[in-house]
């Protein structure tokens, strides 16, 4: 398979090379750090409805959940039990600037490495966990983990894939995130009814992906790009040629070799990230992080057996329902696998804005008029009609917001901003999940239903803003956004045009 790059022009050449056994077992080994994060995203959600967790932990939550007369959307609302959750994502906020200048001074497999060790560390603390103090702890070293993997991977996977299949071995990160939220939806599943510690049996697997990613971090190359960058030019021509399954990578070498010195004359990155040429990537990239976390889909992952249970489900019922979404999640994200490099970013994302919206108001309606505060919870039709609605709206944003909320800025930032470009988006991503993960659970006891119209009117913001602000970057060479999509575009080309006019003035 011939893979299509970049040269240093900026146009499209095709070198020889193909996708090797090689660079798929690399793309497995590093895409565990999405499974990681997908694992400890989900596991949170079924821990904390498990009764032995809640009653070592969180007693007034336990006896609240206990009482006759509970209000369903408020019986798991304590920001104690929400910092359970959202701890890990503040962690992983700090821990992406730090992983930015790793992954750039010592490359990208070091980071994964390190994110691997955080990740072991978080396990036996959690799994492990005597008090509050210690399982809070365990989810702030997770979130370390989580900074550092989704730094590096990403930018990982984009650096080493062939351009021309770029979109689908990236989102290969995204595809083992919604395995490892499936796995921990089954894992809690099956651990819900071992007593008393089948919480430290759901947390303390994790410690299998994490060595997993330890031991396999060793095993995958380094970028050839990372090693270039950082003069080692022989050692990334030899790593190209490996990658590439062919010797002759002189065209493919020369292209990188270009873009590290071009990039190398950037002394100061964050810098050239705030002048105008570079506010369309960043402004993008910040706003598909705000937006990816405001469609709501954390609040159901993180939630899903607490809200099945809000809306009437069992426990065992509720968990096995959230099995089910996880299912969806995973199909879903490979489809967008599929249609990413052939239907595009723009009608993906524009086409899921429509798909969750309607799923969003449809259930906000249902609990607006059958789920009171106190009462009798929905008919069991109703409920499996909630569960319906909360797969489709799974199934829109898992091939479509989910994925390419990370593909995006992993592509659209040049060589020399990508590292603390892509940190912005991962810090942002991480901001945004900490508030939604540590609000929710009060949202949905001040709000009630209403919390599903307060998200689709977000889903509404980000269809307008896709619509008039996010160009097409399917097939554009990295190399090449600038020329062919910002200066083309109605909006972005002013900032580029200010910052030529700039650069004009200086020389003159």
């Amino acid at each position: 398979m011939p893979a299509v790059v970049v040269s240093g022009s900026g146009e499209n050449q095709e070198f020889e090379g193909r996708t090797t056994v090689y660079v798929t077992v690399c793309v497995i080994i590093a895409a565990f750090g999405g499974l990681m994060f997908g694992y400890d995203v989900g596991i949170s959600g079924g821990v904390t409805s498990m009764d032995d967790f809640l009653k070592k932990f969180f007693p007034v939550v336990y006896k609240k959940k206990q009482h006759a007369h509970e209000n369903n959307y408020c019986k798991y609302d304590n920001q104690s039990l929400q910092l359970f959750t959202s701890s890990l994502y503040i962690a992983a906020l700090i821990a992406s600037f730090v992983a930015s200048k790793v992954c750039s001074k010592a490359g990208r497999k070091p980071t994964v490495q390190i994110a691997s060790i955080f990740f072991l560390i978080g396990v036996v603390l959690t799994a492990g966990g005597l008090n509050i103090e210690m399982i809070i702890f365990g989810r702030i070293f997770l979130g370390f983990g989580v900074g550092f993997a989704n730094q590096a991977v990403p930018l990982f996977l984009s650096e080493i894939a062939p351009t021309n299949i770029r979109g689908a071995l990236n989102i290969s990160f995204q595809l083992f995130i919604t395995i490892g939220i499936l796995l921990s939806n089954l894992v809690n599943y099956f651990t819900a009814n071992i007593h008393p510690h089948g919480w430290r049996i759901s947390l303390g697997i994790a410690g299998i992906p994490a060595s997993m990613l330890c031991v396999g971090s060793i095993l995958i190359c380094e970028t050839p790009t990372s090693l270039i960058e950082r003069h080692k030019v022989e050692k990334g021509r030899k790593v190209l040629r490996k990658i590439r399954g062919v010797e002759n990578v002189d065209d493919e070498f020369d292209s990188i070799v270009h873009a590290c010195e071009m990039a190398r004359q950037v002394k100061d990155p964050f810098r050239k990230l705030m002048k105008p040429v570079s506010r369309p990537p960043l402004v993008i990239a910040i706003c598909l992080q705000i937006f990816q976390q405001f469609t709501g889909i954390n609040a159901v992952m993180f939630y899903a057996p607490v809200l099945f249970q809000t809306v009437g489900f069992g426990n065992d019922a509720a968990l096995l329902s959230s099995v089910i979404t996880g299912l969806v999640n995973v199909f879903s994200t490979i489809i967008s696998i599929y249609l990413v490099d052939k239907a595009g970013r723009r009608i993906l994302l524009l086409e899921a804005c429509v798909q969750m919206l309607i799923s969003q108001v449809i259930i906000g309606i249902i609990l607006f008029k059958g789920l009171k505060a106190t009462g009798a919870n929905l008919s069991k039709g109703e409920a499996i009609f909630v569960v319906v609605l909360v797969c489709t709206f799974v199934m829109g944003f898992a091939w479509s917001w989910g994925p390419l909320g990370w593909l995006i800025p992993s592509e659209t930032f040049p060589l020399e901003t990508r590292s603390v470009g892509f940190a912005f988006a991962v810090s942002t991503n991480m901001l945004f999940t900490f508030v939604i993960a540590q609000a929710f659970l009060s949202m949905l006891c001040k709000m009630q239903a209403g919390i599903f119209f307060f998200f689709a009117a977000w889903i509404i913001i980000m269809g307008v803003f896709t619509w008039f602000l996010l160009p097409e970057t399917k097939g554009v060479p990295v190399d090449s956004m600038v020329d062919k999509v910002w200066k083309q575009h109605w909006f972005w080309r002013s900032f580029v045009a200010e910052d030529e006019f700039r650069t004009d003035v200086k020389v003159v």
